[in-house]
């Protein structure tokens, strides 16, 4: 069962990070959903792209990213909240779930939709695969941090295509609130064990070259490749 996040637990998890950068993070998103269109200003073909290039960046993805996480970290406290997190996606069927909303509003990727992330997302593929918990960790606490922000959004796309599904939507608008903050316990938890704080590049890389996908999901556009680096 994921452990209940009280606001005492947000206050202290904020003060342990590194000096700036949850507040970078937070002003990241921010940024992102204030550039997000008018849904109504959308026609019915930008609304199915939208929740079409968002599932062919999830539904295929996150876990892989998540187990990069796992993988990367060191201290058993980021591990046990990593394998949690993991453990609830697979048990509850996460990628299931946004299948169904996506068919439901009949935005199932095609090639075309596939394309248009493909070279953002594999720009995170190949950070990911560095295994640089320092970086990880903050990119996947931002992944979660806008998910859950973003999901009134997307269920306002979906209802507007005239879909009723919105069990992905209502779980991750809840428990995406919690996974965040246990990120950030996580990264706490390996900056501790390694005795020194990582420069902010270091942590914010990550965040960079996943904002890149979100743009392309949002705005369907060419964005600027970020530079990456080997944790070393």
């Amino acid at each position: 069962m994921s452990k209940v996040t009280t606001s005492v637990d947000i206050q202290a998890t904020a003060q342990r990070i590194p000096p700036g950068i949850r507040e970078y993070i937070d002003h990241t998103i921010e940024d992102l959903l204030a550039s997000l269109p008018d849904p109504q200003q959308l026609s019915p073909v930008d609304r199915r792209g939208f929740i079409a290039r968002y599932t062919a960046v999830l539904e295929g993805n996150f876990v892989y990213w998540m187990t990069s996480a796992y993988l990367s970290v060191k201290s058993e406290e980021a591990h046990q909240i990593i394998d949690d997190n993991l453990r609830e996606e697979v048990r509850d069927n996460h990628p299931g779930m946004l299948r169904r909303f996506a068919m439901a509003a009949q935005a199932v990727p095609t090639d075309t939709d596939i394309m248009a992330v493909h070279g953002p997302v594999h720009e995170v593929r190949k950070f990911v695969g560095g295994l640089c918990s320092e970086s990880i960790l903050p990119m996947m606490a931002f992944f979660e941090g806008f998910i859950q922000k973003f999901m009134p959004y997307l269920a306002d796309l979906a209802i507007k295509q005239g879909s009723s599904e919105l069990e992905y939507t209502d779980v991750h608008g809840v428990v995406d609130v919690g996974h965040t903050e246990e990120l950030y316990r996580a990264l706490n938890a390996e900056v501790l064990l390694a005795q020194s704080s990582p420069d902010q590049t270091k942590l914010l890389e990550g965040v960079e070259i996943l904002r890149n996908v979100l743009e392309t999901v949002i705005h369907s556009g060419h964005t600027e490749k970020v530079k990456v680096t080997a944790c070393r």
